[in-house]
């Protein structure tokens, strides 16, 4: 069965909770919100302003994890300095999942590569999630979205490794390409289905660069803004979202095709949806205003 995904091309913060209200899923209990803080010095990240509305309507914690490379955000006293310095914590209640240890473990029975996936062990104080991605390209990945705020973005400093190196931490940039995209996927279905449909995905194609909120320095956004997607689906979100720029007749368009093609990304999808968690099929239903 084809999974829903709604879009508008209005791009506001309002917007994004309009989305929300037209889903018709209400996330119930305690809710993490799961969105990049930012590396210090990137420029196309989405601020806190943008996502006010939906957090607040959520009574929602920003919910983040260290990162395993060095940078403002691989050690907690950092990650806390560079979350301050970029507002979230000003606006918001934030918890970064895996600021003590030891990590919560999630059993991946099915997983092709990996059959434990190491996240922040404060996931197991929410009742639910919304997975807030500001859909561009990334370095490794090809492109970032749902499944890798699911994997890499949910996983502790450790887990981020763990799932890089296909299971072996210590070839972090070193393990076979496929088998760290197949890793993603693995750790993305283990995230979802432990959050029991008590989740929603909103991808926002807005400041598309070929290079992720991850980077210090990454290239400024090569296409014009697209929209906003959401759905309970997130490999359905992601493939409408790849989808949209192949469509696109943006000058920029062929850029990002390139870095997205160039690192496989789309496996990451394939991977995701011989799980059997979410489906490449999918109805887009475009809200006009």
């Amino acid at each position: 069965m084809k999974s829903k995904v709604y879009f508008t091309r209005i791009i506001t913060p309002e917007k994004v909770l309009e989305m929300y209200e037209v889903l018709g899923k209400e996330l119930t209990g305690k809710i993490a919100v799961k969105l990049h803080s930012g590396e210090e010095g990137n420029q196309n990240f989405l601020k806190p302003d943008f996502w006010k509305p939906i957090i607040d309507k959520l009574n929602g914690t920003v919910a983040e994890c260290n990162t395993a490379y060095e940078g403002s955000r691989n050690t907690t006293e950092k990650h806390l300095i560079t979350i301050k310095k970029h507002g979230w914590s000003k606006y918001f209640d934030v918890d970064l999942m895996d600021a003590e240890g030891p990590d919560m473990i999630l059993d991946i029975p099915e997983g092709k590569v990996i059959q434990k996936n190491y996240v922040g062990k404060d996931m197991k104080n929410y009742d639910g999630m919304i997975v807030l991605s500001h859909f561009k390209g990334h370095p490794m990945g090809g492109y970032g979205g749902a499944l890798k705020q699911l994997s890499i973005g949910c996983a502790s400093s450790y887990g981020k490794a763990y799932i890089h190196g296909a299971g072996e931490p210590e070839k972090i940039w070193t393990a076979d390409h496929d088998l760290f995209l197949e890793s993603m996927a693995d750790a993305a279905k283990s995230v979802h289905e432990y959050f029991k449909g008590n989740i929603v995905y909103i991808n926002v194609m807005k400041n598309m660069s070929v290079d992720c909120d991850c980077c210090a320095v990454a290239e400024d956004p090569c296409m014009d803004d697209i929209g906003i997607l959401i759905s309970t689906d997130p490999i359905a979100i992601d493939q409408a979202c790849i989808d949209l720029v192949y469509a696109s007749n943006d000058k920029g368009r062929d850029h990002l095709i390139e870095r997205i093609e160039s690192r496989h990304g789309i496996h990451t999808i394939e991977a995701a949806s011989a799980l059997g968690y979410g489906s490449r099929e999918y109805e887009l239903i475009e809200i006009d205003d």
